[in-house]
């Protein structure tokens, strides 16, 4: 008898191991992660970002250059920068949920965002993406095909939260001051403008004596006289780079006449900015066109008046002090 109770005993022991090692199995199964296989972000050709109640975006590479589709907008190059970044590494680190309850991780209808990223033809990532976790390095994702809620590394919401505006290339002017070789300023009073020219530097007597050869400075002059050297350079420097806070998508940019200010550049090009006055629309931000963008923009009053200097005052002053 007491044999026999051993083996009931061992045999007892034996299925409860078993089931054990199997409900153990299964959980296991149940909770392995997706491992999604590698994308360099050099070979992503294409994104696709849904958001709620809003247009679908599509943006585009073009040689080395992103465009949004359907009207061919330059995408800033920063913003598209780290969207490949967090495409092309994405990775889950752990199942937060199974339950379907997608609301509570911002993946319900009113708030997951999609993103789709394709290879020349063929789509490589799918999914969507919810709010940031608790932990501010994570983000809630939904991979396509899955039904679960998993933890993706970094915290990326943000990256695909744009609109239209916001992700465009800001950019309405670029140059380098260095090729500039004229400069016509224009406001509704008067009309200067300045031609770039180079002048023998003069040598005093102890360079003389070294024999160096002369060499030769830079000048802007009017039909009025010279320039405010450092006028004229703050103005080319706040131009060779000048980005706008938005666009203005109801009107074309032939719609706009009659600036208030405008500058025309000439160098190995010829560039143009205009500046029309505030409207009821925009009541803190300036209008303007430029000859590098073809839809119209808003200007920042603050950046507005350091570009609007009056012609006349760019022109250098004569020292009225009395010789001694």
């Amino acid at each position: 008898m007491k044999i026999k109770k051993e083996y009931i005993i061992l045999a007892v022991l034996i299925v409860a191991l078993s089931l054990y090692l199997l409900l153990h199995k299964r959980d296991r199964t149940q909770y392995e992660l997706p491992v999604l296989p590698g994308l360099p972000t050099v070979d992503i050709k294409k994104i696709e970002i849904a958001k709620p109640g809003g247009p679908v975006m599509v943006l585009e590479r073009k040689d080395d250059k992103w465009v949004i589709l359907p009207d061919g907008h330059q995408a800033d190059a920063g913003k598209v920068g780290v969207m490949l970044e967090s495409i092309g590494n994405l990775a889950v680190s752990a199942v937060v949920s199974e339950s379907k309850s997608y609301e509570r991780y911002g993946l319900g209808e009113t708030d997951r965002i999609g993103v789709k990223a394709w290879t020349d033809k063929e789509l490589k990532r799918d999914f969507e993406v919810g709010r940031e976790a608790s932990s501010f390095q994570h983000t809630f994702v939904k991979i396509a095909g899955d039904e679960r809620v998993f933890h993706a590394l970094e915290n990326f919401r943000g990256r695909f939260d744009q609109t239209l505006d916001s992700l465009r290339d800001k950019t309405v002017l670029k140059f380098k001051p260095s090729e500039v070789l004229s400069i016509e300023v224009r406001d509704a009073q008067k009309t200067v403008t300045f031609e770039r020219r180079q002048v023998p530097v003069e040598v005093g007597v102890s360079q003389q004596s070294k024999s160096l050869p002369a060499g030769r400075d830079v000048v802007w002059e009017s039909s009025e006289g010279k320039a405010d050297e450092a006028k004229l350079t703050q103005l080319l420097t706040t131009l060779s780079a000048l980005k706008c806070e938005g666009y203005i998508y109801d009107r074309k940019r032939e719609d706009f006449k009659d600036p208030i200010y405008s500058i025309k550049l000439k160098g190995p090009e010829e560039y143009n900015l205009s500046l029309f006055a505030k409207d009821d629309k925009n009541k803190k931000d300036y209008l303007g066109v430029s000859s590098q963008n073809d839809s119209p923009f808003l200007i920042p009053e603050l950046q507005a008046v350091r570009i609007m200097i009056p012609p006349g005052d760019i022109l250098e002053k004569a020292d009225k002090s009395p010789n001694p």
